[in-house]
């Protein structure tokens, strides 16, 4: 029996293409034939899904899709602001607490691991702020840029800097604060090891053999040509997005803005991309405390997870 004072809470982990939101269809949506159908509502946990406008390349679920279960952290956000891991355990955190006031059970379903981890982790333990420290960083952010910044993080603390978009001003500014605050790099505070308390986590990583992953990342990647990923882009630019828009460096995107590339040469630079980006995503959720690696196709081994999961809340 889950901890009644416990927000429960499942995730499904898989890089893109997986099968991910078919699956959560099956499971929870208005057709489902399983007995918890309509009892869920999911949180999407994709870095790139929450920008608006960009559509095509990002794989949201359709509309048809919402609206078959409750979708949230999905196609709201501005794509000239970035939206990083802080306002996603903000926005994440909230949700879950709503989705279980009506009775349903939150499902954070998605392929961006850094996310993931530390929703079930929680931030490492750092250092309070330094009120001087904080102003004086971004006095130098307004004034020399986030470029300069960022430049700085890579020498003080290259492994965090590594993991840091340079469009991610937020991170940058709180990995600065960490080093000069404490004198010791962010990157060398450990990630808690234990799942966060206020949570009651069933962690579902879905699993495909390499070849067949790649070829279904493949089969996407020529269907978002086919629906005009190129000429998407064609329309975000002429709404003012570049590719220093936070929303463009993401892969599906800033292949775009590569010179000297074909379309056909843009569309293989995407597939490779897709296939490292993939294969990195995995490694985010080694060692999650309880996670269980399933067959992306064993449906009635998921099925049974997450039942009995939802009868013991």
């Amino acid at each position: 029996m889950a901890d009644s004072a416990k927000i429960p809470v499942i995730v499904f982990f898989a890089p893109t293409a997986t099968g991910k939101t078919a699956l959560t269809l099956e499971l929870f949506g208005s057709g489902s034939l399983f007995d918890f159908k309509n009892k869920a509502e999911i949180l999407s946990c994709d870095s790139q899904a929450v920008y608006k406008y960009f559509d095509i390349g990002t794989a949201k679920p359709t509309p048809e899709e919402r609206a078959a279960v409750p979708y949230h952290l999905v196609d709201f956000a501005d794509p000239a602001i970035q939206f990083g891991l802080g306002e996603f355990m903000e926005e994440a955190d909230r949700l879950c607490g709503e989705i279980w006031s009506r009775k349903n059970v939150p499902v954070l379903c998605g392929g961006t691991g850094f996310y993931a981890r530390n929703f079930i982790l929680g931030a490492p333990t750092t250092p309070e702020s330094d009120e001087k420290i904080r102003v004086h960083i971004k006095e130098k952010l307004a004034e020399l840029g986030k470029e300069s910044l960022y430049a700085e993080l890579k020498i003080v603390d290259p492994l965090s800097a590594r993991k840091i978009n340079i469009n991610d001003e937020y991170r940058i500014c709180r990995a600065l604060e960490v080093f000069y605050t404490s004198g010791k790099p962010l990157s060398s505070y450990a990630l808690p090891d234990v799942p966060r308390s206020q949570y009651e986590f069933l962690t579902i990583i879905l699993n495909r053999d390499k070849d067949d992953l790649y070829r279904r990342i493949d089969l996407r990647v020529e269907k978002m040509f086919e629906e005009g990923l190129a000429e998407e882009i064609e329309k975000l630019k002429s709404m003012g997005y570049t590719k220093d828009t936070p929303a463009m460096k993401a892969i599906g995107y800033s292949e775009f803005f590569i010179d000297g590339l074909s379309v056909d040469q843009v569309k293989e630079k995407i597939k490779n991309d897709s296939h490292h980006y993939a294969k990195k995503q995995y490694t985010f959720m080694r060692g999650i405390p309880g996670a269980v690696t399933v067959d992306a196709d064993d449906k009635d081994r998921v099925a049974m997870l997450v039942g009995d999961f939802i009868s013991s809340v």
